[in-house]
């Protein structure tokens, strides 16, 4: 795939990305990275297509080199009350706006920007085609899949250290098994389904 050519050519250039839209539980998490041209970081790719290992190295160099970086986050009830589109959107504003530097310009994974008066582009693909975008990704991926392994032992029964609250197989039979956790998303279709099932018996 192409590298994405953008308009804009100058240093304080931010990549956004999030992590979370898809999982049945847990925060959606985004974040913002502005890299440092003259310290490059050697890797940087989807995060999705890189080991775990290779993904912790990679986000220790990221807030080691980067001119600045931020993750932030929507929580159950916002995605609950908002819906996940619009969670993922506000999640990624707050981390732009958490940046110790503020960007000139502002690169964001897919085909919509969050509400904001920052200069910026979407990228579809973004992550593997942008470097800051990739570097986002891999930055709210490992913040995302710590926590989730985290609340494995809070919540036990449900998996999510191994499939961080995605929809698997295993995950709908733990679900129905023993309903929603304090941290499933109560408007996603499953969590919702097996509530009004609970309900009628």
């Amino acid at each position: 795939m192409k590298p994405f050519n953008s308009s804009y050519n100058g240093r304080l250039l931010a990549g956004v990305d999030e992590v979370g839209r898809g999982p049945l539980a847990g925060d959606v998490v985004a974040a913002a990275v502005i890299l440092d041209p003259k310290n490059p970081i050697v890797g940087l790719d989807d995060s999705k297509k890189l080991t775990e290992k290779r993904r912790n190295v990679l986000s220790a160099e990221i807030k080691q080199r980067a001119l600045c970086w931020c993750v932030a986050r929507a929580s159950v009830a916002e995605i609950d009350d908002i819906n996940i589109l619009q969670a993922s959107l506000l999640a990624m504003k707050r981390a732009v706006e958490g940046l110790s530097t503020q960007p000139e310009h502002v690169l964001v994974d897919g085909n919509k920007l969050p509400v904001w008066s920052y200069p910026s582009e979407a990228v579809v693909k973004g992550d593997s085609r942008v470097k800051a975008i990739s570097a986002a990704s891999i930055l709210a991926k490992v913040v995302r899949d710590t926590e989730m392994i985290t609340f494995d032992s809070v919540y036990p029964g449900y998996g999510f250290s191994s499939h961080k609250g995605y929809p698997t197989r295993v995950h709908l039979a733990a679900l129905e098994q023993l309903g929603p956790s304090p941290i499933h998303r109560l408007s996603f279709k499953p969590v919702k389904a097996r509530i009004l099932r609970n309900e009628r018996t």
